[in-house]
């Protein structure tokens, strides 16, 4: 595991980049990319997330994001967990093959 940036004042906004494992392009698929926007107000009304703003690239996130109780560290870690279970259950229960609409030859 890397040891990223480390967060000295939780109370501040921070600009943050969360990537996706080996940079794969989970985002470009929009049913992905509405369970990150669905975690980002999850945690907006639940876990007391300030977003200022954020842009979901095809392999990772930016956020300039706050928390409202002072744990940026523990909100990140929570979003980041969570969102990740979500992605990995839908990849699971609805896996899409590329070769879908390709008739046989």
């Amino acid at each position: 595991m890397s040891e990223g940036y480390k967060i000295r004042d939780q109370t501040l906004p921070h600009f943050v980049t969360a990537t996706v494992v080996d940079w794969v392009d989970v985002f470009t698929r929009k049913n992905y990319r509405d369970i990150v926007v669905g975690c980002l107000y999850f945690c907006i009304k639940e876990k007391a997330m300030i977003l200022y703003g954020y842009v979901i690239m095809s392999n990772h996130i930016h956020m300039v994001v706050q928390s409202g109780d002072g744990e940026l560290s523990d909100l990140l870690r929570d979003f980041k967990k969570f969102t990740a279970t979500k992605i990995i259950e839908k990849i699971k229960s609805d896996p899409e093959s590329r070769r879908a609409g390709v008739g046989a030859f």
